[in-house]
């Protein structure tokens, strides 16, 4: 029997502290008779590390519960504020909306013109990628959008009290499901699994979100002084079921099953508007004056249909958009069928655009007959949601890494009977080039056995031209991961050429891949334009890149240039490798766009998004953007219509601000004086940065002073924590998500910061008061550097020394124990004064009110979740190992790094 409780007075206004004051009661009344002090434990009176061993697991799971609740609280309240303020004024109000962009670019005097050309090639790209990341199951995910749609119609309306009792006890009860659900995985998930979580998004949020965005950007467009169509701005990409760089479980064959599967969603997801069209566009021939052209479109649709038609010829005849609607659908369902290998009555549909021109042409009809408002709601939304997923729902990306694709090649040639050059030489380049120009496809018959690997990359090359042909959105791009040459990127383009179909064999033929570079490292940042020089002057890749409207995309990898140099030196590295490519794609008048490949955590370009992208390049954003959306990410950004559409807001309009921006705008920002003393900086934080990462014994302090090796007993993602399973010393061989996960459950958090204290004080001593002076004036009006402050000072303001010297004793060599650990106290504590040195503050994030009041409530409880982790760590790695150590110490350590994770809100 739940009982009546006092709900806190949230119905006018619902506020963040009052809304955690509602969930805090339901989650006390479902756990306290198993928990019985777990008042105690959520207000941090009493810390996880005095509670009895065998009550731990059970505690543990309270504060995971409690900070998962805490961080729907937090999205709540977030789309509150934005309506609040809507309503209060409007939509120009809320900083970064559509309207707030529009209505600034108005009063700067924006070229009308140039803002509709910018609306019509406007294009932002959300990438989502399967990286290990994200620890929830899908099952907890929907349990989370239950509560939240909980919260919904509890708060906000008048109830009377027992329909609001109703309510809250429906909330409680959603509560008590996510309590007695396993949060753990038990099994690592299959990649099938994994693109099944990713669906998940846009079957319960995204399919539905996008037509309303773009209505969102139409009714921001009513107040703008001209008169501008929006294009299909919005697309969606994925690398789940594609990336395969490190993951022997993504084959080819595991890749066209991906595809039938994103397939399939798309298909599906029309099933229920056409429906809705079938059963409600009840217009009447004795009524409407339906044209001519499209009651002969509804004509050819229902003879496409044959006699699977014949139900609404008889019973609809006089109402052609019913029979309309139904063709559709019952051509939607041949479709479904023909791919599942069953004969059809029905005609499929050759592809999207077919299915298209039929939903345009009856929304084109309704406007004529006079349904505006109907067409608006009905066939709009439906051409919106086609143009974006078409049938595919996400252009699925391909990656794979350099070393693979070369060493593919060279089987190739050696099976062929070739002279196999040695790779990274003039001769291997000369070999390629020649190839390119002069090869056709392969005969794979003749060419003998292949090792399995260089089999296995022709098969998915293959796969690739056969889908583009098919339905060209379908495949994305080939991201070629570790591209340290402009040969990595021409054997891609060779091996396209190798398998392309035999009715394709002439060498004119357009190559069907875009092979997208990713520069990971910094050496591969500064080699960028080197590789671009020489890949824009072969004629052959000229030619494909001109197929692909000549632009070139680039992608840049956040994540291994932090580990390379650390968080100073790579934001700085990655923002001047934007400027150089951009100018030698102006050189060969190619566009060059950017693939951001950002994670969740500050270390691996975790910013918001509206101010990373305000703080790129002048002109290197020119309406286009792509960027990865990792892990926990995406269920923090997508699980909720309103979170979705907010966030998707915000990410488009500020590639619409920085591309209206005018250059003088950002002069301020992009000083001469400010890149000089930013170039210094960066130097200076990399020395100081390389001197820690190649101390005698970092790497065992690394290994033994976190979690790190125990992260891999996480359940959390289909592929391996390294590439090529080498040595688990192997630093450069480690995965950037690793070395930030494990960095921040120890609370160094090193990877966001370090190095920055050193590089501001050298600095300031060498050119003193006017280099303090120069620093200031950079906060205030540089945005890269203001962004590379405000986020470090975040995460410093995180780590926590204290917790960090308790699991430095964990590391059994004391003499490099104590050295290391000196080095990292002590650039904290310089790093923390030069930062309030520059920003002029009292203290750490004093300017971000609500980020540490969130750190500092949970404080007390992530203290003994971390001494309570210490511990365990001790135990297990005492014990022999996860396979010896009590299950209990194991599954509790697995725990407290979940809990952990969930807390600061991220993992890597």
């Amino acid at each position: 029997m739940l009982v009546t409780r006092q709900l806190p007075d949230i119905a006018d206004r619902p506020d963040l502290s009052n809304l955690r004051a509602v969930l805090k009661s339901c989650l006390i009344q479902v756990t306290r008779q198993q928990i019985p002090d777990v008042v105690q434990l959520l207000d941090g009176v009493r810390t996880l590390d005095r509670v009895a061993p065998e009550d731990r697991f059970g505690a543990l799971q309270v504060l995971g519960t409690w900070h998962q609740l805490l961080a729907i609280a937090r999205e709540f309240d977030a789309v509150q504020n934005r309506r609040a303020a809507e309503r209060a004024g409007s939509a120009a109000d809320i900083d970064g909306s559509f309207a707030e962009v529009l209505s600034q670019a108005a009063r700067s005097g924006a070229d009308p013109e140039k803002v509709s050309d910018t609306l019509r090639r406007l294009r932002v790209v959300p990438t989502m990628t399967a990286h290990p990341t994200e620890t929830k199951r899908v099952t907890v995910l929907e349990n989370h959008r239950r509560i939240y749609r909980r919260l919904t119609d509890l708060v906000g309306r008048n109830w009377a009290p027992r329909e609001e009792q109703a309510y809250l006890d429906a909330l409680t009860a959603e509560i008590e499901l996510l309590w007695l659900t396993g949060e753990l995985r038990l099994e690592k998930p299959t990649v099938p699994q994994e693109v099944a979580w990713g669906l998940y998004f846009f079957g319960e949020v995204l399919y539905n979100a996008v037509p309303a965005l773009h209505d969102t950007l139409s009714h921001a467009l009513r107040d703008f002084p001209a008169d501008v169509t929006p294009g299909p701005f919005l697309r969606f990409s994925s690398w789940i079921g594609g990336d395969r760089d490190g993951n022997p479980h993504v084959t080819a064959d595991v890749t066209r099953a991906a595809l039938a599967e994103y397939r399939r969603a798309a298909l599906a997801s029309y099933r229920t508007a056409l429906a809705e069209m079938g059963r409600d566009l009840s217009l009447s021939l004795s009524v409407a004056d339906v044209p001519d052209d499209f009651l002969n479109e509804v004509s050819n649709q229902l003879n496409l249909c044959a006699a699977a038609a014949d139900h609404t010829r008889e019973h609809n005849s006089a109402e052609p958009f019913r029979q309309c609607a139904t063709a559709l659908l019952l051509r939607l369902e041949a479709t479904l069928a023909a791919d599942r290998g069953e004969k059809t009555l029905a005609q499929p549909f050759r592809n999207a655009q077919e299915f298209r021109q039929v939903v345009a042409h009856m929304h084109e009809a309704l406007r004529k007959v006079g349904a505006m408002q109907t067409a608006a709601r009905r066939t709009g939304p439906l051409l919106r949601r086609i143009e974006t997923f078409g049938f595919h729902t996400v252009s699925l990306d391909i990656r794979q890494n350099a070393t693979v694709i070369n060493r593919t090649v060279a089987a190739v040639l050696k099976a062929r009977g070739d002279t196999v050059p040695e790779e990274n030489t003039p001769e291997w380049s000369a070999a390629l080039n020649d190839a390119l120009l002069h090869d056709a496809p392969l005969d794979r018959t003749a060419l003998g056995e292949l090792p399995a690997e260089a089999a296995e990359t022709l098969d998915l090359f293959s796969l690739m031209a056969e889908t583009r042909a098919r339905e060209r959105r379908a495949i994305g791009a080939f991201i070629l991961s570790m591209t340290t040459s402009a040969a990595d990127i021409m054997a891609c383009y060779l091996l396209a050429r190798w398998t392309l179909p035999d009715e394709a064999a002439a060498q004119d033929t357009p190559l069907p891949v875009e092979v997208v570079p990713l520069l990971e490292t910094i050496d591969d940042l500064r080699a960028g334009t080197d590789i671009l020089e020489t890949l824009f002057s072969n004629r052959t890749v000229r030619r494909a890149i001109r197929e692909n409207g000549d632009v070139q995309e680039i992608m840049l990898g956040y994540s291994d240039s932090n580990k390379d140099g650390g968080f100073l030196t790579s934001n700085w590295e990655l923002s001047k490798a934007q400027t150089a490519v951009r100018r030698i794609g102006q050189k060969h008048r190619i566009s060059v766009s950017f693939f951001h490949g950002r994670g969740g955590s500050v270390s691996r370009g975790g910013a918001p998004a509206g101010r990373a992208i305000a703080a790129q390049p002048e002109g290197t954003v020119d309406g286009r953007l792509r960027v990865t959306e990792q892990g926990e990410i995406v269920s923090a950004k997508f699980a909720n219509r309103g979170t979705a559409l907010g966030n998707l807001e915000f990410l488009a309009a500020a590639v619409l601000r920085h591309t209206l921006e005018s250059p003088t705008a950002r002069q301020s920002s992009d000083a001469p004086e400010f890149n000089e003393a930013l170039e210094a900086l960066s130097g200076l934080s990399q020395v100081k940065y390389l001197d820690l990462v190649g101390s005698d014994g970092f790497i065992d302090y690394f290994h033994e002073a976190s979690p790190v090796d125990e992260l891999a007993l996480l359940k959390i993602g289909s592929r391996p924590a390294k590439r090529f399973g080498t040595a688990p010393r192997d630093l450069g061989d480690l995965r950037a998500i690793p070395w930030v996960f494990a960095w921040s459950q120890n609370r160094h958090m090193m990877t966001g910061w370090y190095g920055i204290g050193s590089a501001l004080s050298s600095f300031t001593r060498v050119r003193g008061d006017d280099g303090l002076d120069l620093l200031r004036r950079m906060f205030e009006r540089s945005r890269l550097f203001r962004l590379v402050v405000d986020e470090a000072e975040k995460v410093l303001f995180q780590a926590d020394m204290e917790i960090a010297r308790a699991y430095a004793g964990l590391v059994r060599d004391g003499a490099h124990r104590d050295a290391i650990f000196a080095k990292i106290e002590a650039e904290h504590d310089l790093t923390r004064n030069m930062l309030l040195s520059v920003t002029g503050e009292r203290s750490l994030a004093a300017r971000f009110p609500e980020f540490r009041a969130l750190a500092e409530a949970i404080r007390p409880q992530m203290n003994g979740v971390h001494r309570m982790q210490i511990d365990l760590l001790d135990k297990v790695r005492g014990a022999g190992g996860a396979a010896e150590a009590d299950p209990t110490d194991v599954d509790g350590l697995l725990m407290s790094i979940h809990v952990i994770s969930s807390g600061l809100g991220w993992t890597g």
